[in-house]
């Protein structure tokens, strides 16, 4: 997905408000206001690296004069040492800005690692894996975009993209028809409707709903295998619910198309990256 620079630029701002408050008392009573620096940022463990914009975004926020120079495209599987980019300028200015770009930088890796791991447990079978809304409050572009570094794809960014229809909101309906039906007759043509079910006997009514997607929530790799017989390729059938690194290729083999994971953006272990001064 492509980032939107001006939500990447709120998010920068409303970061270095937090981190920076008044301003750096260590950096700016230790550091000569002339004082020039060149720095390199390595990653310290295997992984994938994503986010080198949105460092070079902080570091330019902080002083425009900062020279961040990128020394690989993201999404390549990288070992542990390999140099991602450097840094030249102001020394007050790099010091200032490493927290932030680091933190960045650290957590977006982590998704995007997830998110190829996932990738390749399932790369023998069509099934794509996606993400879900399950992202840190505010973060969700960038966190998104990391899914897409690592090779997955984005499921819906918010509300406004799509109808998805589920438990609660087919327990204030009443039924499926009736949620469908209402839907169908508020919203345009062109929008794409997404249906939750977690029981089998509910699949033929959705099906006779004439929806886009069929989520299959929470469901046993044989019941999706069922599922996936029934329909036949009548409509994009996604899995979702309790999907594990462990599990993960046994729900691709079942013939879904869809195989959507709350982990890649939820259960994040960030990678180790550093910021050394020569």
């Amino acid at each position: 997905m492509l980032l939107n620079k001006f939500i990447l630029a709120d998010i920068i701002d409303r970061a270095i408000k937090e981190d920076l408050g008044y301003g750096d008392i260590t950096t700016d009573n230790l550091i000569a206001e002339d004082a020039q620096s060149k720095a390199l940022i390595t990653i310290k463990e295997a992984g994938v690296a994503a986010g080198l914009e949105i460092a070079r975004s902080v570091f330019n926020k902080y002083d425009p004069d900062l020279k961040f120079k990128a020394l690989l495209t993201e999404g390549d599987k990288l070992d542990a040492g390999t140099v991602l980019a450097e840094v030249e300028g102001s020394t007050r200015s790099i010091l200032k800005a490493e927290r932030l770009a680091l933190n960045f930088l650290q957590r977006l890796s982590g998704i995007a690692t997830k998110s190829r791991e996932y990738v390749e447990l399932v790369e023998a079978y069509p099934a794509q894996i996606v993400d879900t809304r399950k992202t840190t409050p505010t973060l969700r572009m960038l966190e998104k975009y990391a899914v897409k570094v690592g090779g997955a794809k984005n499921h819906r960014m918010g509300l406004d993209d799509c109808v998805m229809i589920k438990d609660n909101h087919l327990k204030a309906a009443g039924s499926i028809k009736n949620a469908v039906e209402k839907i169908k007759a508020n919203i345009s043509h062109t929008t794409k409707i997404e249906l939750e079910i977690d029981e089998l006997p509910q699949l033929d009514e959705a099906l006779e709903a004439e929806v886009d997607i069929i989520l299959l929530d929470n469901m046993s790799p044989e019941e999706l295998k069922k599922a996936v017989q029934i329909v036949d390729g009548r409509v994009i059938l996604e899995a979702s619910g309790g999907i594990t690194k462990e599990n993960v290729a046994e729900i691709a083999a079942s013939g879904v198309d869809i195989i959507s994971v709350g982990a890649l953006t939820h259960q994040i272990n960030s990678i180790d990256i550093a910021l050394d001064l020569n």
